[in-house]
């Protein structure tokens, strides 16, 4: 692959890497949108959970007031007495009768000045001194405060719930102002306490729930992608492959015009003088008749000068060939005549011609003369490939819209690296040749929008697989 081709799959490689890059991107923008939700809707449980503790801090401070502290201070003359069990119970009843139907942990009630716990939820916690802290102390000044306490769980809410969550929400005790000489004064606080640990898991799991449909997302887009990509990869690499194959052919085929081009003005040039050296021979053998030896000369100059000849129309058919004359003809029967023109050599050194012809053999629209020239040298290249004598196979099959034609003979086979060169031009491994035979026989078949194939077989010896359509449309 050369320069330019790289240069035009480089642009493809960019896109590829600003796709995946934008796959990355929004995968981590959704995981952040998640931990966004996840924080929105945490501040908006906390902020109702809050507004919820007021609504029942104030209602519980109505009920209180008007069911407990007015009825305690007119009965005893006072209202915090911590080990009055009928006060106690009084309260306990008043404050559980309001909050039946709220969601609530705990309620702690401190008093106005000791910073102690003179009712709760808790039988234990009642008399003990100093758990308010800073939120209690705003608390009785009339600022409502809240905190959120997590236990369990060292990652928060990052990548996971604590075990725990609960919000602590204080709220100052007041005297109603219709029943108050003073405007609203403050009589203790409220420390009421709701369990979110429920809520916060719900959070964490939708959290989990939006991260994995987006990596699902992603996931299904990143292999959608990735397989577009690889085949788009495919597809331009395939076709700057084609596309080098093309200048290969194409540089190859001007080379071979320039070659033909040469070799077709030489051997124009040498097939006159060759002509009539061959004439000079012919004349000169009859006019001899002193001693066999200078017949016997005479021969030699006649016949080389005829395998010269042969030659020079090797190089002119490669060189100029002519336009194939197109017309019905069978294949079978052309067969037929090379086997019958071959017969004396057939049977001169000792070759078995094996046919096998399909019984539908239809015709083809083909040049004869050329398909003739072409299997004639098929055939003898399999009698070169076996100097002692063999085997050779003709096998002629119809397959839907084309003709199969399959040479096999049982000689030493080709050589792998004869077999690379075999098509090229003024390459052979014989010692007398042109080289230009197989050439001239590609082009042949080629011409007829044929293929032509050469393997070695796996027993011994080669095969040529010959395909020629049918039909020429």
């Amino acid at each position: 692959m050369d320069a330019k081709d790289i240069q035009q799959i480089k642009p493809f490689k960019l896109v590829k890497y600003f796709t995946f890059t934008s796959l990355i991107v929004i995968l981590l923008g959704s995981l952040v949108l998640s931990m966004v939700i996840a924080r929105r809707a945490e501040e908006v449980l906390l902020k109702k959970s809050e507004d919820y503790a007021l609504l029942m801090a104030e209602n519980l401070n109505h009920q209180v007031f008007l069911q407990f502290i007015i009825p305690a201070a007119l009965q005893f003359g006072q209202v915090i007495q911590l080990r009055n069990k009928v006060l106690f119970e009084r309260l306990d009843q008043v404050v559980r009768n309001t909050l039946h139907s709220f969601s609530v942990d705990m309620v702690n009630i401190f008093d106005l000045k000791q910073n102690v716990i003179f009712y709760s939820f808790d039988k234990e916690l009642v008399g003990r001194k100093g758990l308010g802290d800073i939120d209690y102390q705003q608390a009785l000044l009339g600022k409502s405060r809240s905190k959120l306490i997590r236990r369990g769980g060292s990652w928060g809410m990052l990548f996971g719930a604590p075990r725990e969550s609960e919000l602590r929400t204080y709220v100052a005790l007041r005297a109603e102002k219709p029943l108050s000489n003073i405007e609203g004064p403050i009589l203790g606080v409220f420390e009421i306490v709701q369990d979110l640990s429920d809520d916060y898991r719900t959070i964490i799991n939708f959290k989990y729930r939006i991260i994995a449909t987006s990596a699902a997302i992603m996931g299904i887009l990143f292999l959608i992608l990735r397989y577009v990509v690889k085949r788009g990869e495919k597809i331009i690499e395939k076709r700057a492959q084609e596309r080098l194959l093309l200048k290969e052919k194409l540089s190859y085929a001007e080379r071979l015009a320039s070659l033909g081009e040469m070799v077709a003005g030489i051997s124009h040039e040498i097939r006159n003088p060759l002509g009539i050296i061959s004439s000079s021979a012919e004349l000169l053998k009859q006019k001899m008749a002193r001693t066999d030896h200078e017949v016997q000369l005479a021969d030699v100059i006649v016949q080389e000068a005829g395998r010269l000849d042969g030659i020079v129309t090797d190089f002119m058919n490669f060189a100029r060939p002519r336009e194939p004359t197109f017309m019905p003809c069978k294949v079978d029967e052309i067969l037929e005549k090379n086997v019958t023109f071959l017969t004396p050599e057939i049977n001169k050194n000792g070759f078995e011609i094996h046919r096998r012809f399909g019984t539908d053999i239809p015709e083809i629209q083909a040049d004869p003369g050329f398909l003739y020239q072409a299997f004639l040298n098929i055939l003898m290249n399999a009698m070169q490939a076996m100097p002692e004598g063999g085997a050779i196979y003709i096998e002629v099959s119809a397959r839907r819209h084309t003709l199969m034609i399959v040479f096999a003979d049982e000689g030493s086979g080709i050589k792998d690296e004869s077999l690379i060169k075999i098509w090229e031009p003024f390459f052979t491994s014989k010692d007398k040749g042109s080289g230009l035979g197989l050439p001239i026989v590609k082009k042949i078949i080629e011409g007829h929008g044929g293929t032509i194939e050469i393997e070695n077989r796996l027993e011994k010896g080669a095969q040529v697989t010959i395909t020629l359509p049918v039909d020429r449309d």
